[in-house]
């Protein structure tokens, strides 16, 4: 039987954590960045964390992908299951579970056939939602007082905006400025729309009748950020009628389906925007002048009417013929009707008095009286039974106040009582406080007296310096600065002394001088 090999000893002993980190640098340092181009899969959105993690494959291979939440945040192009991307990272490994990993910094899209199809499924959920319907979008205003541009400020769709305005009809514009491609250029876009639907009626800024959001041709990813979600919710929410302008003719973006309107170039815009001020005063002429002839035939016909309708008015002699004749056969009938008028009150005054004897009056004066009688007894009664429950009442709420009034009270002076105490309590806080305040206050201050005290130049006059100052009481720092005949102002310690500069300082005398103050000498020529 053959023997077995020996053990190799000599070999050198790692650790896990050892051999991961070797592993580790190894695979860092031979690849670093790199690009790969694979389909997602796995997605399921960020994680709670924020960061994303998911794999990278093709026909025969995977590997791990993961995008922290800070990167993933500043990415314009989110990642999403199945789609093919091109993956700009650094490749990795994570000891955790021995696999090797790219941590994705940039993301996009693997050509234009995978950019459409976003596109497509974007369109689908954005349209499922109803931001596309046709009964949500509103009417433009026939004739705009003020029209905000959302565009680049420096391209020429904005000069050609303002430059087909001002042929067919000026108005007014206001011009948000974004950046039309790009990073952030989608939510630079979306703010503009948002910002100009947030400006008051009546404001400084006078807000938009209506809004043009327009751009140059480009490619479909220069095109891009007006496919995002942000932009076209909120040209859909925009309570300001909208024409979307992107590109040529040929260009279509998700924007043009929220938009109100779609125009297929900017010029095109301006023109759906207001008519041509030339063909409106034409017509308004025309307009005019076919007024002018309706209102001359409608009068000359009303004209003939009113004659027509005078040849057949009869004449007033005519017209009163009748009524005078009515009126002279009243007038003849008038006194025989006041007689018997008279006659028949006369015979009706009579049989009433008839019935207006004295003794039927006292009747009914007594039978007036009977009644008065019984009613003042029954008003008697019922006064006295009403101010007999009145006073049981008031006695009753009379006891209730009573009582009410003596716990109140009782109430009161408990609480004045807990006051008093509280009030005492706090008056000894609050002296204690103050106290302890005073001293604190009273310690600190002793503390920066000491302190201004050591910092003070008075201590450095008492160890024998002095302070020179000019006639202003101004600091004299060189002696260069010092002329002959200058008023000097000197102060020691104990005191303040005048003295007058007699010449120009120079480097000979300056070691005199110190030996002069070295031999104690007293101050000294300071020059």
């Amino acid at each position: 039987m053959p023997a077995s090999p020996e053990p190799l000893v000599n070999l050198a002993e790692y650790t896990v954590s050892e051999l991961s980190s070797a592993l580790k640098r190894t695979v860092e340092d031979a690849y670093g960045h790199v690009r790969v181009r694979g389909e997602i899969s796995g997605f399921r959105g960020p994680h709670a964390s924020g960061h994303c993690y998911f794999a990278l494959k093709d026909e025969s291979a995977k590997i791990e992908a993961v995008i922290w939440r800070g990167v993933h945040g500043r990415m314009r192009f989110k990642p999403q299951e199945g789609l093919e991307v091109i993956a700009t990272g650094k490749l990795t490994t994570y000891p955790g579970s021995s696999k090797y990993q790219i941590v994705i910094e940039a993301l996009e899209p693997a050509g234009v056939g995978a950019l459409m199809a976003l596109m497509e499924e974007r369109k689908k959920k954005l349209a499922a939602e109803g931001l596309f319907d046709e009964a949500r979008k509103q009417l433009l205003p026939w004739l705009p007082e003020v029209i905000g541009v959302v565009t680049s400020p420096t391209g020429a769709v904005i000069r050609d905006i303002l430059h087909r305005l001002a042929d067919r009809f000026p108005r007014r514009v206001l011009v948000w400025p974004v950046r039309v491609q790009g990073e952030g250029s989608a939510e630079q876009i979306a703010a503009a729309i948002d910002g100009f639907n947030a400006l008051a009626e009546g404001g400084d800024t006078p807000r938009p009748d209506l809004l043009i959001v327009a751009r140059g041709g480009g490619s479909l990813e220069d095109l891009w950020a007006f496919n995002e979600e942000i932009v076209v919710r909120a040209a859909a929410a925009s309570m300001i009628p909208l024409i979307s302008a992107v590109g040529h003719e040929t260009d279509v973006t998700l924007i043009d389906f929220a938009a109100d309107r779609r125009a297929p170039t900017p010029t095109a815009a301006a023109e759906m925007a207001v008519p041509v001020r030339a063909e409106l005063a034409v017509e308004v002429g025309t307009l005019a002048r076919r007024i002018m002839l309706c209102w001359q035939r409608a009068q000359e016909g009303r004209r003939t009417e009113l004659r027509s309708a005078a040849r057949a008015l009869s004449t007033p002699e005519s017209l009163l013929a009748l009524p005078r004749q009515r009126l002279d056969q009243a007038a003849s009938a008038l006194p025989r009707a006041l007689r018997a008028n008279t006659h028949l009150h006369d015979r009706r005054l009579s049989r009433v008095a008839a019935f207006l004897t004295v003794r039927t009056l006292k009747g009914q004066i007594a039978h007036a009286d009977d009644r008065l009688r019984h009613l003042a007894g029954r008003a008697a009664r019922c006064l006295s039974v009403q101010t007999r429950a009145r006073r049981e009442r008031l006695g009753g709420w009379n006891a209730r106040l009573s009582a009410a009034l003596r716990a109140n009270a009782s109430a009161h002076r408990q609480r004045l009582t807990a006051e008093r105490t509280r009030v005492e309590r706090l008056g000894g806080d609050a002296t204690r406080c103050m106290r302890s305040t005073i001293d604190e206050r009273r310690r600190r201050l002793a503390h920066l007296g000491q302190v201004l005290e050591a910092l003070s130049y008075r201590n450095v006059l008492a160890r024998g310096f002095a302070l020179v100052r000019d006639a202003h009481g101004a600091p004299l720092r060189s002696a260069a600065g010092v002329a002959a005949g200058t008023r000097l102002d000197i102060e020691f310690a104990d005191g303040h002394l005048g003295a007058t500069a007699d010449g120009t300082p120079s480097s000979t005398t300056r070691p005199a001088a110190r030996r002069e103050r070295k031999s104690g000498g007293g101050q000294g020529d300071l020059f």
